[in-house]
């Protein structure tokens, strides 16, 4: 996965190498003439966040992942984004480990269980500053396409990807955010958020893609239940995560 990085829940998004996933061998593609990619943005956002609460979300959801042959990972976050506060509890093959950030403060357990408390600056907090942002920015989405930095190309286009047709938002961010290329896919008729993918930089070989299925709503906004990974370059599966209940 693209590693997306924030100096903190509200200043614009940074993007690093993650790993993780994506394809797009795209075809059928036609200018969408009747909505712009302002009006389109509003529409996705009033779908997934009708009452405008991921702003002042506070909230704690649950994460289990499935990759090829290895063992399965569950993790609880909890996000409060007003308070800047941002905690990753993970347990994988029966053991526990968490991430913490709190306002300028960081804390997290090694590998032998001990905490270490940092300040987000200290190079020892890093990951957990990665991690923040990498949940802040995923399960944020579409509303995080609002943060400044953000680019949205202005037309909006019309393109079969897996046999469906989508609108489609092609998305560049400022130098100093990052220079992956992200492509958001909407039901034209729900205006549901069912695909997005990225590239690094123009090559549409690099990057991964994430296919959506089936919501979970979480403090009034609705997040996309299934995210399963794929890689662009040769469609090779990756890894699933699943919000549950």
């Amino acid at each position: 996965m693209s590693t997306i990085a924030v100096s903190s829940f509200h200043n614009p998004i940074t993007m690093k190498t993650f790993y993780f996933l994506a394809i797009g061998l795209l075809s059928g593609t036609a200018i969408a003439q009747n909505i712009s990619a302002t009006e389109l943005l509003e529409k996705t956002m009033e779908y997934h966040d009708p009452q405008g609460n991921w702003d002042s979300f506070n909230g704690t959801f649950k994460v289990e992942m499935d990759m090829p042959e290895k063992p399965e990972r569950k993790s609880t976050i909890t996000i409060n984004l007003r308070e800047q506060y941002f905690n990753l509890s993970e347990m994988r093959e029966g053991k526990e480990s968490f991430r913490e950030v709190n306002g300028e403060d960081c804390r997290f357990s090694d590998p032998d269980g001990a905490v270490v408390a940092s300040k987000i600056t200290d190079e020892q907090c890093e990951r957990s500053v990665m991690m923040k942002n990498y949940y802040t920015y995923l399960y944020g989405l579409p509303m995080k396409l609002k943060d400044p930095g953000t680019i949205l190309d202005p037309v909006v286009k019309m393109i079969k990807f897996k046999g469906k047709e989508y609108l489609v938002l092609r998305v560049t961010y400022d130098e100093a955010v990052g220079s992956d290329i992200w492509q958001f896919y909407f039901n034209p008729e729900t205006y549901a958020m069912e695909v997005y993918q990225f590239f690094k930089g123009e090559d549409e070989k690099t990057g991964e893609y994430i296919l959506l299925s089936d919501v979970l709503e979480v403090n009034g906004i609705l997040m996309p239940k299934d995210r399963a990974w794929y890689y662009n370059k040769d469609n090779e599966y990756l890894a699933t995560d699943r919000l549950v209940d």
